[in-house]
């Protein structure tokens, strides 16, 4: 891989051929022109964001922004000239700056851009954009928009921005999704049970079950799946609920899974956790509605609650 040319930036660009990804922010901030160094303001959530979600083997420091090259990975800004904030751009900060990620996606050949803020994508284009993968292609170079990791934009709390840069690892990773299974396990009173786990950086509740294994009927993962995570035998499996798909980097080999979501309708009983999860609880529908975790989206569970 070989670095591009310096540019007329405080901050320089870290970028090679055939990245991964190349994240675009939105300009340089006076903490990181100080530093010389992309996102180097220390409540900035970019770094840590990145080892999080697997996008990095480690946690890196933005002095070692290069090093980045190493793990496929590049950044970049939309517009160069330092501010205080973002607030502080004018549209004339942008000029250029479509056709110069035009070119990046060209030369460089990326797999895919990941804009750190919707402004960062709209500086460049001129157009408002969702979160998550975006329509429009540079060639054969993928978008995407990310939440702002600045800690101006504190409103979006952690567990949404990282259920983003999750799903852009996954998607970025090229690796296939795995087929798996999961359990709306019911009581009679209405309450669904979860399994909650966690590493270094969060913590989610989601609903047992798991991978499918080769040559397995989606009735057999489940019922080894609920043997193995809860010591549980004694069901009935319903009709499948709901399909979804969720990407991130958490099993080897793969970018994600494919979950299928079955009924089981079960007696009340005291869950005995004999897998690596930490707990498991039932919950309400209510307390369902309220609940952020990753990698599930819990609307979904709640929303099939009409079929139980």
């Amino acid at each position: 891989m070989t670095e591009v040319d310096a540019t007329p930036s405080d901050v320089p660009d870290v970028l090679a051929s055939d990245l991964r990804v190349v994240f675009v922010g939105i300009n340089p901030g006076r903490v990181s022109a100080a530093a010389l160094a992309h996102f180097a303001n220390p409540r900035n959530d970019f770094w840590r964001l990145l080892h999080a979600a697997r996008l990095t083997s480690r946690l890196y420091e933005p002095q070692e922004q290069f090093a980045l090259l190493e793990e496929g990975i590049g950044v970049t800004n939309a517009a160069y000239r330092t501010t205080p904030g973002s607030g502080d751009l004018r549209r004339g900060d942008f000029a250029g700056s479509a056709e110069r990620l035009e070119r990046i996606a060209r030369d460089l050949k990326p797999k895919w851009l990941a804009f750190v803020g919707k402004e960062a994508y709209r500086g460049a284009f001129g157009s408002r954009p969702g979160l998550g993968v975006q329509e429009p292609t540079l060639g054969d170079t993928k978008l995407f928009v990310l939440p702002s990791t600045s800690p101006a934009n504190a409103a979006v709390p952690w567990k949404e921005r990282l259920g983003r840069f999750h799903e852009l690892a996954g998607r970025a990773s090229g690796l296939p999704l795995r087929d798996a299974v999961r359990a709306a396990v019911v009581a009679p009173d209405g309450r669904t049970l979860m399994l909650h786990y966690a590493d270094a950086y969060d913590e989610w509740w989601i609903p047992p079950g798991g991978g499918v294994d080769p040559g397995e009927t989606d009735e057999e993962a489940l019922r080894r799946e609920l043997r193995e995570e809860l010591d549980f035998e004694d069901f009935e499996i319903g009709p499948l609920l709901f399909e979804s798909e969720r990407w991130f980097l958490l099993e080897y080999g793969y970018g994600g899974q494919r979950n299928r979501v079955y009924l089981v309708r079960v007696p009340h009983f005291e869950a005995r956790v004999v897998s690596e999860a930490r707990d498991a609880r039932w919950f309400t529908l209510e307390e369902l509605g309220r609940e952020r975790g990753r990698p599930w989206e819990y609307g979904e569970l709640v929303s099939s609650a009409s079929d139980w």
